[in-house]
């Protein structure tokens, strides 16, 4: 199936798509400084830039985006055209994210992922007993695949 829009159109289109400081972001960022988290973001000495560190709590936290990430929800929907671009572009970043996160634990940090379609109000507060370590239940896919 072709593509719906030109060229040109669909590399303005794409160029428009943040890697940072996107909305699921923001939010999960105002959320935890509004109850005191102090934190880094997007830190560069980290693998895969994670969207935020906590020092203080040797915690990073990935933001995920369903269809960058490849979310098992209704968010996540194969591209119709230039498949195989696509399933090699969105693979590969799931394996990428596998591998930043297994670094990060190797080297004694707390991974959290929180998915763009689990963003709500219940889920902040889980967020901040998951970085204080309180024993909580929150059904996060974080690639145990």
């Amino acid at each position: 199936m072709a593509d719906n829009h030109s060229k040109e159109i669909r590399s303005m289109n794409m160029s428009h798509i943040r890697s940072k400081d996107t909305k699921p972001e923001i939010i999960v960022r105002s959320f935890l400084h509004r109850n005191g988290f102090r934190f880094r973001k997007n830190d560069k000495r980290y693998p895969g830039k994670p969207d935020i560190i906590l020092p203080k709590y040797k915690t990073a936290i990935y933001i995920n985006g369903c269809f960058w990430h490849m979310h098992d929800c209704e968010n996540f929907v194969w591209p119709k055209s230039n498949t195989d671009y696509w399933t090699n572009k969105l693979i590969n970043n799931k394996n990428r994210d596998v591998k930043y996160h297994e670094q990060m634990k190797e080297n004694g940090w707390h991974v959290i992922v929180v998915w763009e379609c689990e963003i709500n109000e219940n889920r902040l507060y889980k967020l901040i007993k998951e970085i204080k370590g309180i024993s909580v239940s929150v059904e996060t896919d974080t690639y145990s695949n």
